[in-house]
């Protein structure tokens, strides 16, 4: 499911459309929903990270893979990501078929971040949220 099919997108702050898919900035977290086949990496991840940077600065947020497409992640780019986002505080995927599930399981060993995998963007963003908060609450 699309995240502008799901009632959750009455809250969308805004909706960019970069080189590798869809960046839809929410709040607290951004769900992100890459073009098939794409092969993201650090470079062509750049245009994302700006609109990142633009929308949370340093406080902490979320980010939701909404994988309704298939791609690949360069996970030797993995420790550059690691780096570069110390404020991401939790990192959702939402796949869609079993296949996709294995593939978060292999690049789940290559990220620092407090990642989980869903099979629906409801739990999804239900568990950003809680994070987020859990988050804001140890500080």
């Amino acid at each position: 499911m699309s995240i502008v099919d799901f009632p959750y997108y009455e809250d969308l702050i805004f909706k960019k459309t970069i080189d590798i898919g869809d960046l839809y900035f929410f709040k607290k977290f951004v769900v992100c929903e890459f073009n098939e086949g794409i092969n993201i990496n650090f470079d062509n991840f750049n245009e994302a990270k700006i609109e990142i940077e633009k929308q949370y600065g340093n406080t902490s947020f979320g980010f939701i893979s909404n994988r309704i497409h298939s791609y690949s992640i360069l996970v030797t780019d993995a420790p550059i990501f690691n780096e570069i986002f110390k404020n991401l505080k939790a990192y959702a995927t939402v796949t869609y078929s079993e296949l996709a599930s294995k593939v978060f399981e292999i690049e789940n060993h290559f990220f620092n971040f407090n990642r989980r995998n869903f099979d629906n963007l409801e739990d999804a963003i239900q568990w950003i949220e809680y994070h987020l908060k859990e988050t804001a609450a140890s500080i």
